[in-house]
């Protein structure tokens, strides 16, 4: 259901600043597991990593010196670098060399549950219908379109897409064909005219995420000629179709400036609307969902509430008359603008009165008039209740959908619009007689769907879970009800999956909201029909008490016939930054451990999503709590008996690596493997210098170093100036992208090299760089070319597991009927899958 994100015209408020945010989006005494070298139940490859040159360099800050020998990889055009880093993946091929087979069937398991056909259901925006699909054989999308007849309605539209009966269709951009061009290709935003003749899109073809800046005219298909900009990050279109606005980055890839263009016209030079010379801040721009406004927030990068925001709005039917300011700009205060019928709706924590402090976070909803959008007072205020806590917004024609926090769970409702407060001043949600939509449990990932069209009642998500594979639900406000639209289609997945289906069909059924009728019994009918594979797979949610008595959530994953306790080889995940929620939707590629006997875990650690104040307890000073987090997660799982004491593994990607490699540091001992994808993982050399790109956003989310108790914070956890001497330390896939304009590709270099220098010498040749030299920091993308990836992860673990390698088969002799067979050296073993 990934391909949805892509055709996204409109993003929510609060999550298409977020895009901006992430760069990377008392100790536990270590448990005497091992007293010997991780590395002696498996092979290593005849030749020897690579060693690196060192040069002497001294690096000072708030009177401390210390050398950094490694320094010279900063310069990631050195040919000495480069010829390292060729080295380190020669060594890295060498020591997968014996997994090759067993990479062979991770990777057709993989590719044999995704559906012969990956699509999405066709969405109505005005009288077109845009759907996706990824052509049969190939890595990406194509994004098309066709035109509805007045007398086709959307049911007998979906019918047509289910019977395969769609009509003429016009393809509007297609991946592949960029891709095979280029040999790469990221489309970052994508952003159809009001009027649907043009699609403007913005193109990244190296993988420095330096977008370029496209137009095309889709009644004839050719790219609408004009001069090149890069760096761009936002786009929105005036009303009229022919201006576009949009944001482009500065040096340090910051979007600081909005200028709009004239499509089509014969002007060069495009014009500068506002910029933001605060190097703290970052610029964003969006439409409001009727396209009658265009709102331009400059804002602190991270979803801190100690950030400072500022909002501006442009009419776009007179795009050309300036901007109007909302408010003046206050520490902390945030706005979130939609637009109704002449009605500004305000998502916003500002206080409510002068003598009330700013709220921990907690927003409400403000209604004015266009016209006294400046005034001081907004009177109209919609309050949330006592277990809930307003997160987003979405605005249609009838109805007002609000994303909320309800018992520490996600949830959405909508009210019917316009919103009459007659004389009353203030309002609490319940007055509104909300529709909470039905979701079919606590632990579901809701993702809004596209939702274009302004005049439509229906609101699409997309919902999924560990043990649900996304599904796409259509929730009709005005009827209140839904239909189950799609669910995603898993092939070959083994195991017994009790009422589930193995292929799931277009079910168009409606279903009654139970909320409404109060019938505890009718609801639990209605959520059957969710189809689930929690008759296979355990999905349960623990909180972990760390090390300053706070609870951390941490999501544990199992196989109900393959996993045994206290037997079981396992992996944690964790991320921890930015405020971003660690993503749990549905994996099938994670059935390739789960059937093997293994336990998935997510941590949400502090500094992570949820809520601001678990933010903020995770970043800054505070950064050392999410690490403590990650490591007591471990612990649990492990004292727990849902891992065997020598069989836990880590994993975290970008900020997350950070975490994973201060977690190892910290507790060497605690984790037999770890996987490093793309990781932030020199902290303090990267924040002490601001030429870097990102390095002055990021003082934000891990300190300023030039400030002398943030700086003795950072050195205190940053993983490369912290790796323990002479320490064996787990085995570790650590991955890195030449072209990564978010992490430098030295990071993961100089990690390798200096872990390499100072630790258990016989440890360290399990320790293995793999670089990509042509992609970026989110690599291929391709769905094919992920699922390699991920292949070469989970063959990554299961080698360096030891004795796990091979008993990590022994349960697929039950569940598989396929014989298969994995070879390692010179061995030969025989498994009935």
């Amino acid at each position: 259901m990934a391909l949805l994100s892509l055709l996204v015209s409109k993003p929510s408020l609060k999550t298409s600043l977020l895009y901006l945010t992430s760069h990377l989006i008392p100790i536990i005494p270590s448990s005497p597991l091992s007293s010997h070298c991780t590395t002696s139940t498996f092979p290593l490859p005849s030749q020897s990593p690579p060693v690196p040159k060192k040069l002497p360099f001294n690096i000072s800050a708030h009177a401390k010196t210390w050398q950094d020998p490694y320094h010279w990889m900063r310069n990631a055009k050195d040919p000495d670098f480069v010829d390292y880093l060729n080295q380190e993946n020669s060594y890295a091929q060498a020591f997968m060399a014996d997994t090759q087979n067993l990479q062979k069937i991770l990777l057709e398991e993989m590719k044999n549950r995704l559906p012969a056909q990956i699509s999405t259901p066709p969405e109505r925006w005005g009288h077109w219908l845009y759907y996706q699909y990824i052509p049969e054989g190939k890595e990406y999308p194509v994004l098309c379109r066709r035109l509805e007849t007045e007398e086709s309605g959307l049911l007998k539209t979906l019918l047509n897409y289910a019977k395969g009966h769609f009509g003429m269709e016009q393809v509007l951009l297609d991946w592949n064909q960029i891709a095979e061009q280029y040999g790469y290709v990221h489309v970052g935003t994508c952003r159809v005219s009001p009027d649907h003749n043009f699609l403007a899109y913005t193109l990244d073809i190296t993988g420095n995420e330096q977008f370029l800046l496209e137009v095309k005219d889709l009644s004839n298909g050719y790219i609408v000629s004009r001069s090149q900009v890069d760096g761009v990050v936002s786009l929105a279109w005036a009303q009229d179709s022919t201006i576009l606005f949009y944001t482009v980055s500065d040096e340090n890839q910051r979007p600081y400036r909005v200028l709009f263009t004239k499509v089509g016209s014969d002007e060069i030079d495009d014009v500068p609307v506002f910029t933001e010379s605060n190097s703290s801040f970052c610029v964003d721009i969006t439409s409001t969902k009727d396209g009658k406004f265009i709102t331009v927030n400059s804002n602190s990068r991270t979803s801190s509430e100690e950030g400072i925001y500022l909002v501006y709005v442009i009419d776009a039917t007179n795009p050309l008359d300036g901007l109007q300011r909302v408010r003046e700009r206050v520490s902390g205060v945030r706005y979130f603008l939609e637009h109704h019928y002449g009605v500004f709706y305000i998502l916003t924590n500002a206080p409510l009165s002068e003598s009330e402090e700013l709220s921990d976070g907690n927003y409400y909803l403000a209604q004015c008039q266009v016209e006294d959008i400046q005034s001081s007072d907004w009177q109209n205020i919609i309050l949330p209740s006592e277990d809930m806590s307003f997160q987003d917004m979405d605005i249609f024609n009838g109805h007002l959908v609000l994303f909320v926090n309800k018992k520490s769970f996600p949830a959405l409702c909508s009210v019917n619009l316009p919103i009459k407060f007659n004389s009353v001043k203030q309002l609490e949600i319940e007055n509104l007689d909300p529709w909470f939509f039905p979701l079919p449990s606590n632990q579901c990932n809701i993702v809004p769907g596209s939702n274009h069209d302004f005049m439509n009642p229906v609101y699409r998500v997309v919902l999924s879970s560990p043990v649900m594979p996304g599904v796409i639900v259509d929730y009709n406000m005005s009827e209140r009800i839904f239909s189950i639209v799609q669910q995603e289609k898993v092939r070959d997945i083994s195991g017994d999956c009790g009422s589930c289906s193995l292929a799931y069909e277009l079910d168009t059924s409606e279903h009654r909201d139970p909320l409404n009728n109060k019938e505890k019994n009718n609801l639990n009918i209605e959520l059957q029909r969710w189809k689930d594979f929690s008759g296979a797979y355990c999905c349960k949610t623990k909180e972990v008490i760390s090390h300053d008595g706070v609870r951390v959530p941490l999501t544990i994953l199992y196989s109900q016939k393959a996993w045994q306790r206290g037997q079981a080889p396992g992996l944690l995940e964790g991320y921890g930054a930015y405020g971003e929620v660690l993503d749990k939707s549905w994996c099938s590629d994670r059935l390739s451990l789960l059937d093997r006997g293994w336990v998935l875990a997510f941590a949400d650690v502090r500094g992570g999503g949820g809520h601001s104040l678990w933010h903020e307890s995770g970043s800054g000073l505070n950064k050392c709590n999410s690490i403590h987090d990650f490591i007591s997660c471990g612990n649990y799982l492990v004292s727990e008996g849902y891992v065997h004491r020598d069989q836990l593994g880590a994993i975290g990607f970008s900020a997350g690596g950070l975490l994973v490699g201060a977690a190892i540091n910290m507790n060497p001992n605690l984790f037999r493997a770890a996987i490093l994808k793309v990781p932030f993982l020199d902290a303090c050399n990267t924040l002490l210098d601001p030429s870097l790109p990102l390095t002055l956003l990021d003082y934000e989310e891990f300190g300023n170093p030039q400030i002398q108790s943030q700086f003795e914070s950072i050195l205190s956890y940053s993983p490369y100036d912290n790796i323990p001497r002479d320490a064996c330390l787990p085995s570790m896939l650590v991955t890195a992208s030449f072209h990564d304009s978010r992490v430098g590709v030295w990071e993961a270099a100089k990690w390798v090299a200096r872990t390499r220098d100072i630790t258990c010498s016989h440890c360290s040749r399990s320790v293995i760089l793999k670089t990509n030299m042509t992609g970026g920091h989110f690599g291929e993308g391709g769905c094919y070319s992920q699922c390699e990836e991920t292949a070469y992860d989970y063959a990554f673990l299961m080698k360096t597991m030891g004795n796990s390698f091979q008993h990590s088969f022994s349960h697929l002799a039950d569940d598989w009927s396929i014989q298969k067979f994995v070879y390692f050296e010179d061995e030969k073993h025989e498994n009935s899958c």
